[in-house]
């Protein structure tokens, strides 16, 4: 993206490195920080003394906000929102949002308009 352009997710102009970046859902971020918590749960007896709070504080934040909790919804979503024609940041913003119709997904993610 070149300096003169200014940044603006509704029409995708999030940089080059954000456009080729693999993004992840709440979902799928809780699933990652969970299994981490359990690890070094299973390491200690005390785990608290091995996550950080900026660890406990996403965990937290992820948990709070992810719409599905099963390993096989969370894939499914993904296997679903990866059939259409959208990019990483386009499906993991509906994949957290979870929009209920066409008019109110392209009114959260407005680059849609062109799929």
């Amino acid at each position: 993206m070149s300096g003169e352009e200014e940044e603006n997710a509704a029409e995708l102009k999030i940089g080059d490195e954000f456009l080729k970046a693999k993004c992840l859902m709440n979902c799928e971020v809780s699933l990652i920080l969970d299994h981490k918590y359990e690890q070094l749960r299973h390491m200690s007896e005390d785990p608290l003394n091995q996550v950080s709070q900026v660890f406990e504080k996403s965990l937290q934040y992820v948990k709070r906000f992810s719409r599905y909790k099963n390993p096989d919804a969370v894939r499914q979503v993904r296997e679903i929102l990866s059939r259409y024609q959208l990019t990483e940041f386009e499906l993991c913003v509906l994949g957290n949002l979870c929009p209920e119709t066409v008019e109110e997904a392209i009114a959260m993610v407005p680059s849609m308009k062109s799929c």
